[in-house]
């Protein structure tokens, strides 16, 4: 039995779904002493954290028996449904439960979750808490975490919370944080179409890419993600973090959810990352958006 935190409640903590970001966040919880259970559709992805200290669940139902915070970080809403309600985990969820979703998966679907939560379990309580942060922030606990979801349920998710995130913003009934999420990667996509863009620009006017970050660096335009891509494009490196198809839904759900409101400049992105992922970059980090405007790697000018 997980020994409770400071306002009594046990932290005992299930994550559903270890890719990218779940592995990182459970390897968090692990090393902040919270007994964590692990699920994943692949073996492979699970075993490592086996060895690092979680239990590794055969099943997505048999991992949150006993959790008293229950975390998905799953690609999808359908993939969400699927899991929590056609693979049991709802009916198996412990009475005075949190699941907290926190995969981005947009404010219909987690409003339709939420709602069907409700009906099946009313005793659990349903946080919508998508984080903004990729690989290395996942990795280090500096995820900034934009929850939403009842009064009653934030005491019992700040233990696990806290290791996972350097911030947690409460923003009002569940949905508000879905909202959030769609907004500030809105924000980070043009951010970062805007970097490829301008590199791109660099190169046809012969700017070596090291002397525009020193000209960037310390002023008002030297946002962190910016600068952080700018480097993994700078050195051709587009290992995922971030994966562009990951980055391209969270744009198009946030085009669907716009309700008519004119976007062209985030509809226009979402047309040339569409093209990048044809052909073939969707699974490289989002900074390959780079490679979508030349199709090669550009050489610095001698």
């Amino acid at each position: 039995m997980a020994a409770p935190d400071d306002h009594g409640y046990d932290v005992r903590v299930a994550v559903l779904g270890i890719g990218i970001m779940g592995s990182a966040m459970a390897r968090r919880l692990v090393a902040a002493g919270l007994p964590t259970t692990v699920w994943d559709r692949s073996p492979s992805a699970t075993a490592p954290l086996g060895q690092a200290g979680a239990v590794v669940a055969a099943s997505p139902a048999e991992a949150v028996g006993d959790a008293r915070v229950v975390i998905t970080m799953l690609p999808t809403a359908d993939v969400v449904t699927s899991v929590v309600f056609d693979g049991g985990v709802a009916a198996a969820l412990a009475a005075g439960a949190v699941w907290a979703q926190m995969g981005t998966i947009g404010v219909e679907a987690t409003l339709r979750i939420r709602d069907r939560l409700a009906a099946q379990r009313p005793g659990v309580m349903f946080v919508d808490a998508p984080v903004s942060g990729s690989k290395g922030p996942a990795e280090s606990g500096q995820l900034l975490i934009l929850a939403s979801g009842p009064l009653a349920a934030e005491a019992i998710v700040a233990p696990a919370f806290a290791a996972l995130g350097r911030r947690t913003v409460w923003l009002g009934d569940a949905g508000q944080g879905s909202r959030m999420k769609l907004v500030v990667n809105a924000y980070m996509s043009v951010l970062i179409e805007g970097v490829a863009e301008t590199l791109q620009l660099a190169g046809s006017l012969g700017i070596d890419p090291a002397r525009l970050d020193e000209v960037i660096e310390g002023g008002p335009l030297d946002a962190p993600i910016a600068d952080a891509k700018l480097h993994k494009m700078e050195r051709g490196d587009f290992a995922p973090e971030f994966p562009l198809e990951w980055a391209l839904k969270d744009v198009d759900l946030a085009l669907g959810e716009a309700a008519g409101d004119t976007l062209p400049l985030l509809a226009a992105l979402s047309r040339q990352w569409h093209g990048a992922v044809r052909a073939g970059h969707g699974r490289e980090d989002v900074s390959a958006a780079r490679l979508a405007l030349s199709g090669r790697r550009e050489s610095r000018p001698g």
